[in-house]
């Protein structure tokens, strides 16, 4: 390759991850958020609607049995129908499950909702990792997964803020 494709291909790949990497990076941070918003919900939602830790700890875990069990399945909807229409449907489906998480009021209904919010996000990750195949070649997109994965600790460092302020919120019936 001359120099000139070279300087090309670079402001090609440039340009993608502009427009790729910071809405991948926000989704993976949302997913994470959720994640770590259980474990501060835990400090009221367990004295408030009576769970136990074993309860508690249950509907924790139960979230990655889903996300185990429908991760393959999820994969194989995945390559038949496309990443970007997937990454929609996962998307949509756990911010709808998210939402729904917030009207739980006994252990059954919250395992239950645990579980199919982890078999609705199962393949997001291996589903970015897809996508980036398609835009960013094997020499380059060690360095774009990376930036990707940068989204994990940024939900660490505005999670515990904004789960901090959703505590104190109240109104509607709903408590923190």
């Amino acid at each position: 390759m001359n120099p000139a494709e070279l300087v090309r291909s670079d402001k090609i790949l440039a340009r993608a991850a502009w427009r790729l990497i910071p809405f991948m990076a926000l989704m993976y941070v949302v997913a994470f958020l959720d994640r770590s918003n259980i474990s501060f919900a835990a400090l009221q939602m367990n004295q408030e609607l009576g769970f136990s830790p074993q309860v508690y700890g249950n509907a924790a875990g139960i979230f990655f049995l889903g996300y185990f069990l429908f991760e393959v399945p999820s994969n194989l909807a995945l390559q038949k129908v496309g990443a970007r229409i997937w990454m929609c449907r996962i998307c949509v489906s756990w911010g709808f499950l998210s939402m729904l998480t917030a009207f739980s009021k006994e252990p059954v209904s919250f395992c239950i909702l645990r579980f199919l919010l982890g078999a609705a996000e199962a393949g997001l990750y291996p589903g970015m990792i897809l996508y980036m195949t398609y835009w960013f070649p094997q020499s380059t997109r060690a360095r774009f997964i990376a930036l990707f994965l940068g989204g994990v600790p940024l939900s660490a460092v505005i999670g515990g803020p904004i789960s901090g302020w959703l505590l104190g919120v109240e109104g509607h019936g709903l408590h923190g």
